[in-house]
């Protein structure tokens, strides 16, 4: 009888969480595959051509590379304190002999027990606490990548870490960063459908349902099949309205 009032739990909840991780498992097959496709592929060349470019001429874009890196280092950082925030406040509720559950227990479809209850906050308090050590780590990469493309003359010159390629390296290094804050971004996001669930596994299925037409939105890129080109109104384009990349 227990588990009757929590079946709409048990049957939306992992559908709320299956359904992002399909979608980004496909995305992350779509970057290896084609990506000049997918937004991310195509940030992830870009990058390097950049990296690759900046080290050619260190000594007069030595701050470019600085102020470039230090504008993704503070979305990083406000990120990760959002983060611990939030998972302050969660530890707080679940410490706190204050039941927030009495005011809902009337308006939530599906289980609103104690044993639930501290489930959707430790889950809360789990996803957050991964967002903030994603964010974190890709804060240490980015600053660790602009000393090394402020020191690349010297590393290219002398070769003192006996590398393979120091250039091809560096855009590693720098691409781990990015990397890391996109999937802290992405944990982040996946918050808001558990948010929901506090008041009810429908919402959360709701929201984790319309969150993926908005995220495949952003992550592909309009290209034409079998050209080659990618639409767009503000980039150079050829007589075919399209711009080869």
């Amino acid at each position: 009888m227990k588990w009757r009032g929590s079946f709409l739990d048990l049957a939306l909840i992992p559908l709320s969480l299956l359904l992002p991780t399909a979608y980004h498992v496909w995305l992350w097959r779509a970057v290896r595959l084609h990506p000049l496709r997918t937004a991310a592929g195509i940030n992830s060349a870009t990058r390097r051509l950049w990296a690759i470019g900046m080290m050619k001429d260190n000594e007069k874009k030595a701050v470019t590379v600085v102020q470039s890196l230090r504008n993704v280092i503070m979305g990083c950082t406000l990120m990760a304190t959002t983060a611990i925030l939030l998972c302050t406040g969660i530890a707080a509720v679940l410490s706190s002999t204050y039941t927030i559950k009495k005011p809902l227990s009337d308006t939530v479809f599906g289980a609103h027990g104690e044993y639930m209850m501290a489930l959707k906050y430790v889950a809360l308090l789990l996803i957050f606490l991964f967002a903030f050590l994603c964010h974190s780590l890709a804060i240490c990469f980015l600053n660790q990548a602009s000393f090394l493309m402020n020191t690349s003359a010297a590393l290219l010159s002398g070769g003192h870490l006996g590398l393979p390629d120091t250039r091809d390296y560096i855009a590693e290094i720098l691409e781990r960063g990015f990397t890391l804050n996109f999937v802290g971004n992405r944990l982040f996001y996946a918050g808001v459908p558990l948010l929901l669930w506090i008041f009810g596994p429908l919402l959360a299925f709701l929201s984790s349902m319309v969150m993926i037409p908005i995220l495949y939105n952003l992550d592909i890129v309009n290209v034409k099949a079998d050209t080659g080109c990618i639409n767009g109104k503000s980039a150079e384009m050829n007589g075919n309205d399209c711009m080869h990349v």
